[in-house]
């Protein structure tokens, strides 16, 4: 199959789809891969290490959209490249689609087969292709609030972790999944008092194992969430439901009574973010405040360490990809997991969830893969 790699276009997005290591694998497959020149400029990856790996450089993102018969990418495509997306291209990539109607129906207008990394599941159950860039944005949710609590940056001029004889910052985490317990864990190495919210009596088990005391751990209700959220210094929104838009855990309401010039990092803002005052922000400008709290709300924050998440993903990413080069749609028929990560099908929408929260009707991918 010919598999296509563009550049990425996303304001401050410096990942790329593939990584030379995995170029070198698909081009032992027997698969042709095009990549459009400087894909690899923010991974430290020049045109040369993409030939040496056995891809073929093209100038433009319409050359490779063109070419190809599979577009690997990182983030969810862009007005500009869905517009290039024509009937039956995989498109594999992530794409958060029940927060944006317009992206949902670019896909369908074009035709595409399009793979969403963050639906599809393992045998766990887990989330292996949302999991690494879970862990790399629950990491620097702790940095990005550490950042934002000095007061040159607008803060309220608190250490996250004190010093002796000076408390450290309270830190909340609403959700204990991959990006809560790297957030947690971040916190905690910095000496902060931590606490994690979530609704699994398992999952506080878990966390109350793995923490050893470090962390407290509270059930998480509407009174045990805003209790928590007006003592807190930083709350990281850690929600998640598989495809679906993030339920809101933190309301306007509450804003008044925390803390003055107290941050909350919204970690889930990709799938529409679990704080009622949430809106995108970017990396060149990723903090806005809203009552006197300052907000941090940048939708790809994997995207400001590109060597590290890059990888990450491709480690994550590459079986998969293979699969789909391999055996198209066949690959999905075969494999229930890869199936789940089938969010447009030809002009359809097959992950519920998506069409549920934008009101889309919907066909089960088995039926759309004619299983």
């Amino acid at each position: 199959m010919r598999v296509g790699v563009p550049r990425e276009v996303k304001v401050q997005e410096h990942r790329v789809g593939l990584t030379p290591m995995a170029v070198r694998e698909y081009a032992h497959a027997g698969h042709e891969v095009i990549v459009q020149a400087g894909a690899g400029t923010g991974i430290g990856a020049d045109d040369a290490a993409y030939v040496a790996a056995g891809a073929r450089i093209v100038a433009t993102a319409a050359e490779v959209f063109a070419a190809a018969e599979m577009i690997v990418k990182v983030k969810e495509p862009q007005a500009a490249e869905w517009k290039m997306l024509r009937e039956g291209q995989l498109l594999f990539t992530y794409l958060h689609l029940a927060p944006d109607p317009e992206q949902t129906r670019g896909l369908i207008e074009s035709g595409c087969i399009a793979v969403a990394y963050e639906t599809v599941t393992d045998e766990r159950g887990g989330l292996p292709l949302l999991a690494p860039m879970s862990e790399v944005a629950g990491r620097l949710a702790i940095e990005a609030a550490a950042f934002a609590l000095r007061k040159p940056a607008g803060g309220k001029g608190l250490l996250i972790g004190g010093v002796p004889g000076v408390p450290p910052a309270r830190v909340v985490v609403v959700g204990g999944g991959v990006v809560g317990t790297h957030a947690a864990r971040m916190a905690v190495g910095l000496g902060a008092e931590v606490t994690i919210l979530d609704r699994s009596l398992p999952r506080l088990r878990q966390l109350d194992e793995l923490f050893q005391g470090r962390a407290r751990t509270r059930f998480s209700s509407v009174a045990t969430i805003e209790e928590e959220v007006l003592g807190a210094d930083v709350v990281v929104g850690a929600v998640l439901v598989p495809g679906a838009s993030a339920p809101r855990v933190v309301s306007r309401a509450m804003l008044g009574a925390m803390r003055p010039k107290s941050v909350l990092v919204d970690v889930a803002i990709d799938q529409g973010g679990c704080f009622e005052t949430s809106r995108a922000t970017t990396h060149d400008a990723p903090t806005f405040e809203v009552d006197g709290i300052i907000h941090y709300c940048v939708a790809n924050m994997p995207g400001a360490v590109p060597q590290t998440s890059s990888h990450a993903l491709n480690h994550a990413t590459l079986p998969f990809g293979l699969a789909l080069a391999g055996r198209g749609e066949r690959a999905m028929v075969d494999d229930p997991h890869l199936r789940r990560g089938l969010n447009i099908h030809r002009g359809r929408v097959t992950c519920a969830p998506v069409a549920q929260a934008l009101g889309l009707p919907a066909i089960a991918a088995e039926a759309a893969l004619g299983m």
